[in-house]
């Protein structure tokens, strides 16, 4: 009997202090929060090594172009891309306008096609001459959004291809002009490669945004779509091709420098992929290094000083684990390091690439 007492005595004293304690038994992933007990370095950048590009950005909210540039100021970067210059309904006039009256020099605004009138005879060739004149205009560039390839349809119930034939006029009008295209094509491998369960590394993610999972619903795959983008790269020499979120694929560098070396047209951006690289940061510092004049700084989120200090401290210094988040969005339950990048490198991401393929020298 005096057991029994003492067990149910243990019982309880261990229950009330699970209780005092929090541990419940029943903590949801989504409300775990862990502490990192590591006493490592944190450094604090206010400011970058060296003025900065954004090569990609969306500035279409055009009320709060002044706040942008308040943000840009703090952060010390010099000139913003904004890549909603929407050939629909001319938006990219109002968009020119908005900017260039805050600060003509520090924004900069790309053009973006119409496929909603791809049936339309000659499309290709009408885009590609408002193209040119939005060009003439002011705009910088050509952006296509991940939607192609994944997404939109043409009359016909049928899933536009990246490669197109009727987009062709476009592609090679960029080239005439000397223009670069930012191009978005899938997503990352997570939302394609696999089902939504206990496997998926960013699981907490797409369940808060399950539009995002491709897997399984008669969508292109991920390969199928980079192949298209690849197709029309190959195919279009003369023209630039900036491929955003490294290249597509900043789970697998090898990959990606294998496109590098095949298609000197082809640059990349790191925008809303830290957190893939700093990851990995062995691979990822080899790989800025050896792709020095192939890399753009972008950042995919409306400026923001503390979103662009957290890019700086992954690139300038050598912080060990380290959250991303405040650079973007929280995409997966992992931690990043810096690179620490040698400067001539730096100042090659920052703005040096960028002033190339924009004719800025």
């Amino acid at each position: 009997m005096q057991i029994r007492k003492v067990g149910l005595q243990f019982i309880l004293l261990t229950i009330a202090s699970l209780t005092m304690s929090g541990q419940t038994g029943d903590l949801r992933l989504r409300d775990w929060q862990p502490k990192s007990q590591l006493v490592v370095k944190e450094t604090r950048i206010i400011k970058p090594r060296y003025p900065v590009i954004d090569i990609h950005n969306h500035l279409k909210v055009l009320d709060k172009t002044e706040y942008y540039l308040e943000e840009m100021d703090k952060a010390g970067v010099w000139i913003c891309v904004g890549l909603d210059g929407l050939s629909e309904n001319d938006f990219f006039k109002e968009h020119l306008k908005a900017s260039q009256q805050v600060a003509k020099e520090r924004f900069l605004i790309f053009f973006s096609p119409d496929f909603s009138k791809i049936d339309e005879p000659d499309f290709g060739k009408k885009e590609a001459r408002k193209l040119a004149e939005a060009v003439k205009m002011g705009c910088r560039g050509l952006q296509i959004y991940k939607a192609l390839g994944l997404t939109l349809k043409d009359k016909s119930g049928k899933l536009i291809a990246v490669d197109d034939p009727r987009i062709d006029p476009i592609w090679a009008k960029c080239g005439e002009l000397g223009i670069p295209v930012m191009i978005h094509s899938s997503d990352p491998k997570a939302f394609h490669n696999g089902p939504l369960d206990a496997t998926n590394e960013r699981y907490e993610e797409l369940t808060q945004n399950p539009t995002w999972v491709y897997y399984g619903i008669g969508i292109p795959s991920k390969e199928e779509i980079l192949d298209q983008r690849n197709r029309v790269i190959e195919r279009n020499p003369n023209t630039t091709f900036i491929a955003a979120h490294v290249g597509g694929l900043a789970e697998d560098l090898g990959r990606v420098s294998m496109f590098l070396e095949k298609y000197p047209n082809l640059y990349i951006d790191i925008d809303a992929r830290i957190g893939e690289l700093g990851r990995q940061p062995y691979s990822a510092r080899k790989f800025m290094i050896r792709y020095q004049d192939r890399i753009l700084f972008g950042s995919d989120t409306a400026p923001n000083a503390e979103s662009y200090r957290a890019h700086y401290r992954f690139l300038e210094t050598d912080d060990e684990y380290f959250d991303p988040t405040p650079a973007h969005k929280f995409q997966g339950r992992w931690m990043i390091y810096g690179l620490n990048l040698p400067d001539e490198v730096l100042e090659k991401i920052y703005n040096k690439n960028a002033l190339k393929l924009l004719n800025m020298f």
